[in-house]
């Protein structure tokens, strides 16, 4: 008999409930008690709900409070020495102080740094080693979540993230090791875990190794077998599953997986190309998991394409598994919540509890207990071909705009070094310029005033008067402040890619699909199902408004095509490329027009540039020449007089430092705060030749930074940089942060500034 199961289910609740009630633990209106009441509800209603579908493994250990690794750090014990923990069993205050940062009289620290994970939106806490880490049992959140699933009479499958992903995605903070190298300091903690899931009556253990998928040295390939055949010795009666997923595995490191004694290997067969003539996987005795339900993205499954691949598969190996291609913490929760998205579109669409009933119709169809009869199936095929046949879809006037790329679109009409000169005698900064990346505080009377306009409960002239008194605050409060370069705050704006998806053609919008960004961070990805335009200027008005207040300049705030189209679920009907292209000639009407209407700094956002890197080191250059392009077409449409800003965020950026260069934009602002300017060695190393604004604070965490430790942060850019490009800066937006900490810390990062400028 085929099986089918999950291999991770969002935790952030049908009605992001996880959020709701993070926040008000971190804001002391429910105590520790009440928020594990919730976190136990969230996880019985996923159990509950995997049982409903008949999957014939339930996971657990997939619910986190912040972040899987973050966990992971946790439950071995890596916490670090500035934490000051000499708990036996790691708490929660602990916890979130390496999340989030802690300024108490007892903890004054900053919070671990945060990345992406792998070439998604979602981040991660970075674990950090040293020469002598020290691995120990510190948690038992994954032994207390499969009794809490036992009690209901679910026998789960704990989730693990596996040694080699976790050393592999932390860093070292000294030097004369590699990470890798503290594999025989760990296995013997996942000994402890493993034998004591086996001895509660564990089945089943899937240990995620994501980190497998990417290209790899010799030394590391032959870690592989040897780690694995331990683990599996520890497990005793039980069985190993070892899930890989974004990518193919290579065959050198699919070999050393298919010669281990672990039970079963899970494949990502969306975004991965399983070979179907893989002698590796053909003569495999292993349990072979097939990924073939999309976990990232938000379209139905056509089933007839996934019978016949699995069916095919099955002609040669009939000990497999139907799954989805990795967790699906990347989709949204339940289509049945959906109210927002049109009901023709809606129809194409498949969020996670949906991706649940295709794996068991999947599964009923190659066990015979099911047919291609069935109703479900027809109306699926019915669906598939409506998609492809929409008049909604296709719009050739788009099409034809993508076809003329050419050098004098692509490119500036001077060099950074002419245009500089200009610049620099036009706008008379001083060294050292401070600016912000361009949101501010979005505070609950701000919330509560743009739902009241939607739901129809203020008039449009009432909204717009809230929007236009705030906007005005925050100038004056910047200016009061002595900040050089300002902003307009956002206000009007729900998200960086929603705001801008809701005025572009192509684009639809859903009330209920919200993803896990971090945290209790959440966010609601835009659908692009067809040909981008822009048919109308999206920001002009609220940036003319804005800069009509001050004799300051304030930037004009854009979100770049890269991360319009990552932080989108994007059309699967044609090339990424091709969508790149189309949001980017629609950003390009509006650069053209803020220009024209006298904003003199544009900012165009790219935190997602890097996310979007392929894993396979091969397919690189084609993707970094399009994501470049898509930039340039936006950006070069400007005279030299116009300085462009670009801001990226939560990335390692040693890979695509020329990329970075080739996008020529006059001044880049990137987060360095969280690896106090480590990054910068990259820029210093390349010889970076435009202006550069390193973040000098932390925007993610509550804390308060002091002026000493910000101005620390620019004097050590400063030895790395010429210190006439350095704009001083946070890493990141401000639209989570309350106003007393956002004020306090600009104001300490502009007395910073002042201080370094007069040489005290």
């Amino acid at each position: 008999m085929i099986k089918n199961h999950c291999i991770g289910y969002p935790r952030i609740g049908p009605k992001r409930e996880l959020k709701t009630a993070l926040e008000k633990y971190w804001k002391g209106e429910i105590n520790e008690n009440e928020l594990q009441s919730i976190a136990s509800n969230l996880k019985r209603t996923n159990w509950e709900i995997q049982k409903s579908f008949n999957l014939d493994l339930i996971c657990s250990n997939d619910f986190s409070y912040y972040d899987q690794v973050l966990d992971t750090i946790c439950l071995m014990g890596a916490i670090p020495e500035r934490f000051k923990s000499n708990e036996k069993i790691i708490s929660l205050k602990t916890y979130f102080a390496m999340a989030r940062g802690s300024q108490t009289k007892d903890l004054d620290v900053s919070a671990l740094e945060m990345t992406k994970w792998f070439d998604t939106n979602y981040h991660y806490l970075v674990p950090e080693f040293n020469k002598r880490q020290k691995f120990k049992l510190s948690s038992n959140k994954i032994f207390d979540e499969f009794l809490e699933a036992k009690k209901v009479g679910i026998i789960t499958k704990p989730i693990l993230l596996g040694p080699l992903t976790f050393l592999e995605l932390g860093k070292t903070i000294e030097a004369g090791f590699e990470k890798i190298d503290l594999l025989d300091s760990l296995l013997p903690v996942y000994k402890e875990i493993i034998e004591k899931l086996n001895n509660l009556g564990a089945e089943w253990i899937q240990i995620d190794e994501p980190i497998l998928v990417k290209s790899h040295s010799q030394k590391f390939i032959k870690l592989i077998k040897n780690a694995f055949d331990q683990i599996k010795s520890y497990s005793k009666k039980t069985k190993i599953l070892l899930t890989t997923y974004f990518e193919t595995v290579d065959d050198k490191i699919l070999n050393e997986i298919s010669n281990s004694n672990i039970d079963a290997v899970h494949f990502d067969c969306v975004r991965g190309n399983l070979s179907l003539t893989s002698e590796i996987i053909k003569s495999s005795k292993k349990i072979i998991s097939l990924g073939v339900v999309d976990g990232r993205n938000i379209w139905k499954s056509n089933l007839k394409e996934k019978l016949e691949f699995l069916e095919s598969f099955k002609n040669k190996n009939t000990n497999i598994w139907v799954s989805t291609s990795c967790p699906l913490l990347h989709c949204p929760y339940d289509l049945d919540l959906e109210t927002k998205v049109p009901s023709d579109i809606r129809n194409w669409l498949a969020f996670s509890k949906q991706k649940l009933k295709e794996m068991s119709f999947l599964k009923d169809v190659l066990n015979n207990t099911k047919t291609i009869k069935d109703e479900y199936y027809l109306d699926n095929q019915k669906l598939v071909l409506d998609r492809k046949n929409s008049k909604k879809i296709n719009n050739a006037n788009v099409k034809n705009k993508t076809k003329n790329i050419n050098e004098k679109i692509l490119s500036r009409i001077s060099p950074f070094s002419k245009r500089i000169e200009i610049q620099n005698k036009i706008f008379n900064l001083p060294t050292f310029p401070t600016t912000t990346i361009g949101s501010f505080p979005q505070t609950t009377d701000v919330r509560i005033s743009r739902a009241k306009y939607k739901k129809g409960e203020i008039t449009e002239e009432q909204y717009i008067n809230d929007l236009e008194t705030k906007t005005i605050e925050v100038i004056k409060k910047q200016e009061e402040i002595g900040i050089d370069v300002l902003v307009h705050g956002e206000f009007e704006r729900n998200d960086m890619v929603e705001y801008f998806g809701e005025q572009l053609e192509g684009f639809t919008f859903t009330s209920s699909g919200w993803v896990q960004s971090y945290g209790s961070r959440c966010v609601k990805p835009p659908i692009i199902f067809g040909d981008v335009s822009r048919p109308n200027m999206m920001t002009v008005k609220w940036s003319k408004f804005a800069q009509q207040q001050t004799n300051k300049i304030v930037k004009g705030m854009l979100t770049g095509p890269i991360t319009i189209l990552q932080w989108s679920f994007v059309r699967d009907d044609q090339p990424r490329q091709q969508t790149a292209y189309e949001i980017a000639f629609a950003i390009r009407d509006e650069v053209k027009d803020l220009e024209a209407n006298g904003i003199k700094m544009i900012q165009i956002d790219e935190p997602a540039l890097r996310e979007g890197l392929p894993l396979k080191q091969k397919d690189w250059n084609n993707y970094l020449k399009w994501a470049v392009n898509s930039f340039k077409i936006s950006s070069s449409v400007v005279q030299d007089e116009t300085q462009i800003h670009t801001h990226m965020c939560y990335a390692e950026f040693e890979d695509i430092i020329q990329s970075i260069a080739d996008l020529d934009a006059d001044v880049i602002s990137i987060e360095t705060s969280r690896s106090r300017m480590e990054l910068l060695t990259t820029f210093e190393k390349f010889n970076y030749p435009n202006q550069i604004g390193p973040g000098v604070y932390d925007i993610h965490s509550p804390r308060v930074p002091h002026k000493n430790e910000m101005k620390s942060l620019i004097e050590r850019a400063s030895k790395i940089l010429d210190k006439k490009k350095i704009w001083v800066n946070p890493d990141c937006g401000l639209k989570t942060r309350g106003w007393p900490e956002t004020i306090a810390s600009l104001e300490m990062m502009v007395q910073a500034a002042k201080e370094l400028r007069s040489g005290k």
